[in-house]
């Protein structure tokens, strides 16, 4: 028997198996991808904060790969960390979720602790995941297994904190479904903490990234009226952050991206409106940020000059993830970017050191070999991501123009 089973060996589930094995426990990882699981049993990693090298001493320490859900039903926890996207009309989309739970049922046994992590609405482990369990394995959860929840705290490229020093929320079914989990993930992270219930641990991980959603779109509005009023907002941002209380600064930028952010107000705003209520801050705060990107076309034009055409300018975007120092473009509003230029009839072309090749709408976007000399060709730079592996300076002098996003810059460079 193994210790571990995890279902979904993504950005989440693959450094929760990296640390379940460097604590001793017997990992094995299901996914439905060939390409990540031959990746990974040849020791090749395809998560930004998960190495060669660490896949290579999982593998030793006995952690396999597979695409065969048998291995399920040799563990005795079962973890499900895979997707939970948005529709196309922007409704949840438990797909993934419903499939991984319909593939795990048949492996269920007595005293088996299923969690799920994947971020969702409240209710979702108790009105969507339970009843596929329990009809499938026959069993009573709370009674015969054990369920809980436990929203991921996975932050990519963040170099201080990760799974193991991030306080691990859990929420059971049951009581003595959260104590389960709790002594699981006791192995795994250095503080547990104990949810009500399944519910208030999934509106947890939901209030967390609407939290961010929403200071986020107060910073990027106060942007645009801070410009119209000739204030430097990041100053006064960096001002405000001296105060010792009651203050914690956020910075605008070209829009939100990444899985959590964009997304996860969705779940929150779709199971209200459910209810018949609805959060009229969260949704506002979705709208502006949305609206960032058409605002950065907008600024590169004004940049370029009153009245000035982008049609068949050059334009060079810096910076094409979602945040700096990954590979990650989920979400990344260099995408929407992209759009608006080409609707402009603008020449788009990128750079990024994580990113070898960039398409939007299935049309590749022409990469740039070398960023200061491109920033020096084009007729407009618009910095999008400060990736530490960038010459700041080098690419503000070389740039005829530079649109800087990210207020990391200092003139001649024009801010957001």
């Amino acid at each position: 028997m193994r210790d571990l089973a995890v279902i979904g060996l993504g950005y989440a589930g693959l450094p929760l198996a990296r640390e379940a094995a460097a604590a001793g426990m017997c990992v094995a990882g299901y996914d439905v991808s060939p390409r990540v699981v031959a990746g990974l049993n040849a020791c090749r990693s395809h998560v930004d904060d998960v190495s060669d090298g660490d896949v290579r001493a999982m593998l030793n320490a006995g952690f396999t790969a597979t695409l065969d859900p048998a291995v399920l039903g040799t563990a005795h926890e079962v973890v499900i960390c895979v997707p939970t996207p948005l529709h196309t009309d922007g409704s949840p989309d438990l797909t993934s979720v419903r499939r991984a739970t319909e593939t795990l049922a048949p492996y269920v046994r007595r005293g088996t602790l299923v969690v799920l992590e994947s971020t969702t609405y409240p209710g979702t482990t108790d009105d969507v995941v339970r009843p596929v369990l329990e009809r499938g394995s026959g069993l009573a959860a709370g009674t015969d297994f054990h369920l809980a929840f436990a929203p991921e705290r996975i932050d990519p490229g963040n170099r201080d904190f990760g799974l193991r020093n991030t306080p691990k929320v859990v929420g059971g079914l049951m009581p003595c479904c959260a104590q389960a989990g709790a002594a699981f993930y006791g192995k795994v992270c250095d503080t547990v903490v104990m949810a009500k219930g399944t519910r208030e641990a999934e509106m947890a991980k939901l209030l967390e990234n609407t939290y961010r959603n929403v200071n986020i779109a107060l910073v990027n509005e106060l942007a645009m009226v801070a410009r119209e009023l000739g204030v430097d907002l990041w100053d006064a941002i960096a001002c405000a952050a001296t105060k010792p209380f009651g203050f914690q600064p956020f910075h605008p930028g070209p829009g939100v991206g990444g899985h959590c952010i964009p997304v996860d107000p969705n779940y929150l705003i779709h199971q209200a409106h459910a209810a018949g209520s609805a959060v009229r801050l969260v949704e506002l705060a979705q709208e502006i940020n949305r609206g960032m990107p058409e605002y950065v076309v907008r600024r590169a034009a004004e940049v370029l000059g009153a009245g000035t055409s982008l049609r068949g300018l050059s334009v060079l975007l810096a910076g094409v993830t979602y945040k700096e120092n990954v590979s990650d473009l989920r979400e990344t509003p260099a995408r929407p970017i992209v759009r608006r230029l080409r609707a402009e009839s603008a020449n788009v072309s990128y750079h990024d050191p994580y990113v070898a090749a960039f398409t939007v709408d299935d049309v590749p976007v022409d990469r740039a070999a070398d960023v200061v000399r491109a920033a020096a060709a084009a007729d407009l730079t618009i910095l999008l991501q400060p990736h530490t592996a960038y010459d700041l300076d080098a690419i503000v002098a070389a740039a005829p123009r530079l649109l800087d996003a990210r207020g990391c810059t200092h003139s001649p460079a024009e801010l957001l």
